[in-house]
This record gives structure tokens, sequence and C-alpha cells, in this order.
């Protein structure tokens, strides 16, 4: 018969996790472009309740995962209306704070976004300082990365954003 190795708690506890987030908003004409904590000069924009940084949400949804928390809709739900018109930067520090209580930081986070428009290149290196500034890490530890959506079309034009991020324990 073979037995299953048992893992302790304190092996449990002192282990990376991973977390996986994603965000899509339609882009609509005449609405502010902000992602990655960057204003971006373009002609369309994310539409959501609060200001629909995409590169935030998905970031946000990654860290909240990988300390198993509640999502970001759950946390700061577009039925309520003190997150309408909210800054997602507010969004990311208040969920910094929830991993922090559970003694958890990022190691690491690996975010691309899946776009016609804007381009994401010219605004990388903002986008990546930014993350790191926020997230407390060397930039070599955050990437960014754009993609086009390589001719796949729908009724409707949307930024699609996946965000991957390792956590480890404060106590390590």
């Amino acid at each position: 018969m073979h037995e299953t190795p048992t893992t302790s708690s304190s092996e449990i506890e002192a282990a990376p996790r991973i977390g996986l987030g994603t965000d899509r908003h339609r882009m609509v004409v005449g609405r502010p472009c902000l992602l990655g904590g960057v204003s971006i000069d373009c002609q369309v924009g994310p539409f959501g309740h609060s200001d629909a940084d995409a590169i935030l949400h998905a970031l946000i949804d990654a860290l909240l995962g990988a300390a198993g928390l509640d999502d970001i809709g759950t946390l700061f739900p577009d039925t309520d209306p003190q997150w309408k018109g909210a800054n997602s930067a507010d969004l990311l520090v208040e969920a910094l704070q929830l991993l922090s209580a559970q003694s958890l930081h990022p190691v690491s986070a690996d975010i691309t976004a899946h776009c016609d428009r804007p381009k994401i290149g010219p605004h990388r290196a903002q986008i990546r300082a930014n993350l790191a500034n926020w997230l407390g890490l060397p930039l070599d530890r955050v990437n960014i990365k754009g993609k086009t959506l390589e001719g796949v079309t729908t009724d409707v034009e949307y930024i699609d954003v996946i965000a991957v991020v390792l956590l480890q324990n404060h106590r390590d």
C-alpha cells in the first residue's frame, strides 16, 4: 500500500502562492483611457463603473486570488455607489493592505494586455514603473506586455488583460 506524504502546516504556510487575474472592458469613444495608472491619449477608453483600469483590475484579482480572498467584484462591487468613478490605484492599495494583514507580499507580477487601441508599447515603461512602485518590487520583477487582437474582430472593441502574481509570506 502506498502512503501519501503529509505536508506540515508550517510548510504550507511558507509555500509561495500563485494568483491569476483577468479583466475585460469594452472600449468606448470619448471615455478616458487609463491603463496601469497611465493616462493615455486615445480616442477610446475602457468603460466601467470605476475608472475601468483593466490592467490594475486584473492585477488586483490575481493578488486577491493568490491570498485566497474575495475577488474585486465582491470587495468593490459596481452596485455600490461609493466605487463609482473610483481610482483603481486606490483599490490596489486596499488590496495590498489586505495581503499585508495576512503577512503576504508580492514577489513578482507578469501581465499581458490584449487590445488594438491603445498600443501598450509606447507606455510600457511607465506602466511597468507604476506597477513596480505600487507593489514595492524591483523593476525586473514586474512585466507588462501588449498584444494586438490579430484581426480577431467582434462588434465591440475591448481590452482583455491577464495577470499572474507570486506572493510570499513576510516571515520568510
